[in-house]
């Protein structure tokens, strides 16, 4: 029978099997973050990140969800890889590059006894064009736009950050029935390749609560991307200001994201190790 190593790990409760693609090979990712992903019935995660070598960076992320499509970023994984190759003598230094479908990834290290403890990554620059979403409409940008969704009326902004948000704000999150409306943004019409969709509370001008609907993974913990997507959100909607931390309040935990002037959006958070096991299928 197969067998495959990996380490569990968690990024504020955005949970993947991380699996050392330096040291073993997986042939069927796609068929592997099915079976490993389901709770109570198998290991348990949002899905599954292999850690491969890179010829452009230190590693390389590739992500499938736990219905088995493969992401293009997840920036709770991207955190994971990073204290994974530093914590693993992999890259066991300041600044690491992570290659990811969605470009290079720059991480800074904070070294705490010799292991990774918390990490900033260079998100790269928030998108707007409905092109590189990709979205289906006819103009500029998809910002404060009223949609239909199941019925009901939505303002979004949409925002990509290397995947496809739509970020809508609400004055209560919390008896969302996310869900019921969670497949219905992710398989409007707008959006050819689905969308995470990100429900924001908006705290104060430093602050955001927010619930996310990932594509292929439905309510998570967090999703870092999607925090991201939503500061980016609250900027351009005034509800928050450029180069300044916002943290962003998720069920699993905080991250804290600074939208610079410039358009490069940073995310500050943490990552945990939670244990090694051998799979077998």
């Amino acid at each position: 029978m197969p067998q495959v190593k990996f380490t569990k790990m968690h990024g504020i409760g955005n949970d993947y099997v991380y699996i050392n693609c330096f040291e073993q090979e997986i042939d069927n990712p796609s068929e592997l973050a099915v079976k490993m992903s389901p709770r109570r019935f198998s290991v348990g995660a949002d899905g599954v990140i292999l850690i491969c070598p890179s010829d452009v960076a230190d590693a390389k992320m590739r992500m499938f969800n736990l219905d088995g499509s493969e992401g293009k970023m997840c920036g709770n994984g991207v955190r994971c890889v990073g204290k994974f190759v530093y914590d693993n003598g992999i890259a066991h230094k300041d600044t690491i590059t992570i290659e990811t479908l969605s470009g290079i990834k720059i991480l800074k290290i904070t070294d705490k006894d010799g292991l990774a403890d918390t990490i900033t990554v260079d998100m790269g620059k928030a998108e707007f064009s409905p092109e590189k979403i990709p979205a289906i409409a006819d103009c500029e940008s998809i910002i404060d736009t009223t949609i239909t969704v199941n019925n009901a009326e939505y303002d979004i902004t949409a925002v990509s950050m290397g995947n496809p948000h739509a970020v809508t704000f609400c004055e209560d999150i919390d008896n969302l029935n996310l869900q019921k409306i969670g497949p219905h943004f992710e398989h409007h019409e707008m959006f050819p390749e689905q969308v995470n969709t990100e429900f924001i509370r908006v705290i104060d001008e430093n602050t955001l609560q927010m619930r996310v609907w990932e594509r292929g993974s439905g309510e998570t913990f967090a999703c870092g991307t999607g925090a991201c997507a939503a500061a980016v959100a609250a900027v351009v909607n005034g509800y928050c200001k450029h180069d300044c931390e916002i943290t962003v309040h998720l069920v699993g935990g905080d991250l804290f994201i600074t939208y610079s002037s410039d358009g490069t959006v940073f995310m500050r958070g943490g990552a945990t190790k939670v244990f090694d096991g051998i799979y077998e299928y």
